[in-house]
């Protein structure tokens, strides 16, 4: 009984492909695509779509300055990496911003980046998604669904 019941959650998902995980990179949680392969090279995680016509990365850091508010946290983040087409939004509760770029790949095509960072004051994060444009419509609500379900997990429950 308890089989079937997990099939039908997967298939209502939309298929296996896209069927989320929870998944934790140090003390930040989020959903990730089950069937996705993961790797970690420096520190950072990539995920990696079963088509490869995608993949993200994931990075978490600490703040360096203790008591900093999360606004001015990702303003700083925001500012570092160019400052403009940053759109602001909340991911978790907690201040983000959302910036796409598109740059020519090396076999011609175009490459769509949706990056994603955020900040609650002690924790910064980032969502760097990669992906064939014309696989964009595949991919876009996919990387919106992962990089929005990001939550900083407090031990002790704080």
């Amino acid at each position: 009984m308890m089989l079937g019941t997990i099939l039908t959650v997967v298939m209502a998902a939309g298929g296996s492909a896209d069927a989320l995980a929870q998944f934790q990179v140090k003390n930040v949680g989020m959903q990730v695509p089950a069937a996705w392969t993961q790797s970690v090279e420096d520190g950072t995680t990539k995920f990696l779509a079963p088509s490869g016509d995608a993949y993200f990365l994931v990075d978490v850091g600490a703040v360096q300055t203790a008591g900093m508010k999360a606004s001015v946290c990702v303003d700083k983040i925001v500012k570092g990496s160019g400052g403009s087409n940053w759109e602001r939004l909340k991911v978790g509760g907690q201040p983000a911003a959302r910036r796409a770029d598109q740059d020519q790949s090396t076999n011609g095509g175009v490459v769509e980046t949706l990056t994603y960072v955020g900040c609650d004051g002690r924790t910064t994060w980032s969502v760097v998604f990669h992906m064939e444009q014309n696989k964009k419509e595949r991919f876009a609500p996919l990387a919106e669904k992962v990089a929005t379900s990001v939550k900083i997990v407090r031990a002790g429950g704080k």
